[in-house]
Parts: structure tokens; sequence; C-alpha cells
């Protein structure tokens, strides 16, 4: 099998290569135009946000969760795909309310230089973390961890998505992307159908798997509920999406992008339920999965995941270089100075993942926990029509890095500090108190710290 994976990422690197362009323009380079200055078209706009949304971390994820907690660890990680709407709506009042054409102009009029200072922080670990989690979603693919196949794979599609990436910036990843999601949505199309003509298959087993309402997966369900405000304003890959072209073409595609999302994951989440209901014990996930299917039909679980990680890698590095450059404005926003960021950012994300920590899954939920800071700023500024001074944002900042923090210590064991006071012992349990402290904390603070001087002169204007 693995002789065959090596040969299928050949074979995409290859594609990608060919269609990806040689863009000399920043316009093309950092807003996917076209020579000719034409904006990206719908379905390159859904197809893209598809297939960078569906990572190879949010695939195992949904898979795992499905596999551990049934269908409701499905629809939990499924629901996180709301996000699109949520996200087409604030792209929508930063455009056409507001009149900005990014999130930091806005974040620098709202609350000055040390707000915008705030937001971009949580982005560069945000994209860090799209580049370490996706390469070494590619690394247990290829082999066990600190392996020569493990360590191999990983620098070898991060060098190749590198080449490709920089050679076109955006444009290229959106021409890229429509080749890939193709792929995925083929890829998912045919494991379904293998798992809706399993032997083993119920679909009532699968519908009634988690029967326990006080199951993690529920639990986890209510958290994506509190987490989709805020996640897509701190996901510079979607954000970027959102204002290239023009507003009906934007939003239609958000729309068009959360309805397919949803039942993509959903598809590949179900694989993991339909892996848990039949497992035996101490049976892991793949393995699972290779008795039920064999291993052709593993080939193709596994190009899901490989052509997914590929996809986010290349809208990661063309976002990092879109950041620094024209959002951040630290540097010239030329092609040149954009594939530099480019490889700054393809260096960090390989220390996050040989020096930092790597559990896959955690990340997700903290990172959703850290966006949390943002909530606020979308309810009270960019959806309503509020001025809000400086403290309240940096009570909320620090409040949702404190949460985020804590939990990762209270699910890997070296905290138990919640257990105590709260009564509960799981950790998705112990996320959701998190997340309903950081915004109760964040939407009394903005209620408390309103500007009244400036909304009264609004007001009055």
């Amino acid at each position: 099998m693995l002789y065959y994976l090596i040969a299928i990422l050949a074979a995409i690197a290859l594609i990608s290569f060919i269609i990806a362009p040689r863009v000399q323009t920043a316009d093309g380079f950092f807003k996917g135009f076209s020579d000719t200055g034409d904006a990206p078209g719908l379905w390159t706009l859904v197809l893209s946000q598809v297939t960078t949304w569906i990572f190879a971390r949010s695939l195992m994820t949904a898979a795992i969760l499905g596999y551990y907690y049934g269908i409701a660890g499905a629809l939990a990680y499924a629901a996180y795909y709301i996000s699109f709407l949520t996200g087409g709506a604030i792209i929508d009042h930063l455009r056409f309310k507001h009149g900005k054409s990014n999130i930091q102009s806005f974040m620098r009029e709202q609350f000055g230089a040390i707000g915008d200072h705030c937001y971009n922080f949580v982005i560069i670990l945000r994209l860090l973390s799209e580049v370490f989690s996706n390469l070494l979603v590619i690394g247990l693919i290829f082999g066990v961890a600190n392996s020569f196949e493990y360590v191999t794979s990983m620098i070898l599609v991060a060098v190749i998505t590198f080449c490709y990436s920089m050679s076109g910036g955006l444009r290229a990843s959106l021409r890229t992307d429509v080749f890939q999601a193709v792929l995925v949505i083929l890829a998912l199309v045919m494991l379904f159908a293998i798992m809706l003509f399993h032997n083993d298959f119920s679909l009532s087993q699968v519908v009634f798997s988690s029967p326990d309402i006080q199951s993690p997966g529920w639990v986890l369900l209510l958290v994506a509920f509190l987490q989709v405000w805020s996640y897509p304003l701190h996901d510079p890959v979607m954000m970027d999406r959102g204002f290239i072209s023009d507003r009906k073409t934007t939003l239609k595609s958000f729309n068009y992008a959360a309805a397919i999302s949803i039942v993509c994951i959903l598809v590949f989440a179900l694989l993991g339920v339909f892996a848990g209901i039949v497992k035996t014990d101490g049976e892991a996930f793949v393995g699972t999965l290779t008795r039920l299917f064999g291993e052709p039909w593993m080939v193709v679980f596994n190009i899901a995941l490989v052509v997914s990680a590929v996809s986010t890698l290349d809208s990661t590095f063309s976002s990092a270089s879109k950041l620094v450059a024209v959002d951040m404005n630290i540097i010239e926003p030329t092609p040149a100075n954009g594939r530099w960021v480019m490889l700054a950012f393809l260096i960090g994300g390989g220390l996050f993942l040989f020096f930092g920590g790597k559990d896959l899954y955690a990340a997700v939920a903290v990172s959703g926990t850290i966006s949390l800071f943002l909530a606020p700023v979308i309810f009270f500024n960019i959806w309503g029509t509020h001025k809000t001074q400086l403290w309240p944002l940096l009570v909320n900042f620090v409040t949702a890095l404190a949460g985020g923090a804590l939990y990762m210590l209270e699910s890997s064991g070296y905290t138990n500090l919640l257990a105590p006071i709260f009564g509960y012992e799981h950790k998705y349990s112990k996320l959701l108190i998190i997340c309903l402290i950081i915004l109760a904390v964040g939407c009394t603070s903005f209620l408390l710290g309103q500007d009244k001087k400036t909304n009264n002169k609004e007001q009055h204007a």
C-alpha cells in the first residue's frame, strides 16, 4: 500500500505543478486575480473553500470522534462547518457595512494598534498550527512516529507544496484547490458507497449509536455551537477568500461551501461511527477500517487525507504571505517577499512539529477556544454598531489565552482544577465550562466597556 501512496502522491504533485500558474503581479499573488485582473468565479471559490476546510486534520478528527462517541461525535464536528454561514455574515458586514478590505484595518480602527496586534498573534498561531498538524497526518499515514518514512514523507510533501505555492501564491492555491477538491469528493463518495453496501452496515445502529444524552459527543456538539460564532474570524484561509469577489458571488460561495462541507465531513465521520460499532476489543480505528474495507480501499481513504493536507498547506502558505505583506504591512507586498514569508512559515511549522506538542486533536479545541476572544467583537462591533474601549478586548484576549492553556493542561492530565469545582471529569465537559466562562467574561466586559462618548455622538449624528 505504501508504494501505491507514493505513486499517487507523485502524480498529484506533478499535476499541481502543471496547473499552478506562474504569477508575477501582486494582485495575482495575494488576491488570486487573473492576468486580466478578473476575480475568481463562484465555483472556484466554493471548491477552494471546501477543500481548504476539509483538511487532513479535520478528516481524521471527525472519524476519530465518530469512532469513540458515535453519531454525536460525528454531528459535533460537522457542526463546526456552520462557520461558513457565520463567516459569510462577518465578511458581508466588514466589507459592505464597515467598508473594510481586511480584518486588520477594522481592528485598528476599533481598538488601535494593540487590538490589531492581539488579532495577528492569534492568526499567526493558527497558520503555524495548520502547517504542523497537516504534516503530522502525512507522517502518520506513511510511517510510525519518528521513523524514516514518517520524517521523509513530511519533508517531501512540505517541499513539494511549497514549491508550487510560491510560484503562484493565492492564484495557484485557488486553481489547484479545484482539482484537489474533486479528488477528495470522489474519494469520499467511493468510501461512502462501500460503507453503505457493507454486510455489517446498519443505518439504525449508526443513527442510535449515541443513546446516552450525557455522552461526550453531545457535550462537544454544544461546544461547537458556542465556537462557530468566532471560529471563522480567526481562520485567515476562509476570510481571505471573502474579500476577492463581488458581494453576490461571495455570499453564494460561503453558503454552498457550508452545505457541501457539512455533507463531506459527515460522510467521513460516519466511517468512524461504523468502525466504532463493529470494532473488536482492543482494536484501533485504522485497524478496524482495514479489516472492514481491505487495503485497496484504505488507499482511497489515505488519498483523501493526503490531498486534503496538500490543499490546506498551499492555502496556508498563501494566507501567511498575504498576512505579513498586505494585512500587517511589514514588508513590501511583492511576490518575491511573499515567497520568503512562505518559507518562514514552513520552517516555523516544522519547528512546531519536531519540538512542540503532537496532540493532533486537542489543537482544534484549543484554536477554537482562543478564537472566542473575538466573539464579542463580532456581536458588538461588526454586527452591532457599538464602539468599545480597548480594555474589554484585552481582558477577553487574556481570558481566552488562559482558557486555551487550561484546556491543554486539563486534557493532558497535568492539572485537575475544574473537576473539584464543577464535578465534571471528562475533558469535553471541562472545555464546555471554559468556553462558557470566556464568553461570559467577554460579553460582560464589552457591555461595561462601551465608549459612551463616541456612541452618543454617532447616535446624534
